[in-house]
């Protein structure tokens, strides 16, 4: 993403990606790394628990990457839409993007909370705008997951800014949170810690 306005964008963190971790590889090799990401999450998961799998179109030379690839063989149960509120497109070969999928991947005993089920399966939440991270996910999204299981810890492989664990601690679940960048586990726990302080949480 290219642009010279400013705001969001001003510091290239958007053009640069992720801190640590160049996740731009040949489809093949990206689409193992996260189906080895799955394995060992599916393998940890409970028998009445879940995976919700959130994953951005990728494309590659001007061409949209199949993510069935990944997800292929896995219990996927059903797919969320999120459709995200606004946004911007600077590359006039393609419309906005406005949605992303997120992968109910389910153990067979998994069930959702009661009434959860009456929610619907396209969701729209704003993106997260304020936020250092190129790929933030709103609280409120997360929120919604976290609500509708019976999870008492909630692990977030690719924990990034820390918003999983934010929305943990605000419904009273236990967390855990694995992320490669220094950078980014810096930026969670000054998060976290300044969020404890603002509903006067001890850490």
């Amino acid at each position: 993403m290219k642009d010279g306005r400013g705001g969001k964008w001003a510091n290239a963190a958007l053009q640069n990606g992720y801190s640590d971790h160049d996740d731009c590889m040949p489809h093949q090799k990206y689409v193992q790394w996260q189906r080895d990401c799955l394995s060992e999450m599916l393998r940890i998961t409970p028998p009445t628990g879940a995976i919700f799998y959130n994953h951005k179109w990728r494309v590659q030379a001007g061409l949209l990457q199949d993510r069935h690839d990944i997800v292929d063989g896995f219990p996927v149960r059903q797919i969320i839409i999120w459709r995200r509120k606004g946004g911007i497109n600077f590359n006039a070969g393609y419309f906005l993007p406005t949605y992303e999928v997120i992968y109910l991947i389910a153990k067979p005993q998994f069930r959702l909370v009661p009434k959860a089920n009456a929610v619907g399966d396209v969701w729209e939440f704003t993106q997260e705008m304020q936020n250092s991270h190129p790929a933030a996910f709103p609280v409120a999204l997360v929120e919604r997951i976290i609500n509708s299981t019976e999870a008492k810890t909630v692990l977030d492989p690719f924990m990034g800014s820390g918003t999983t664990a934010i929305a943990a601690i605000n419904n009273n679940r236990n967390y855990v949170g694995i992320e490669i960048s220094q950078e980014y586990c810096l930026l969670a726990k000054e998060r976290i810690a300044t969020h404890c302080a603002q509903i006067r949480l001890p850490l």
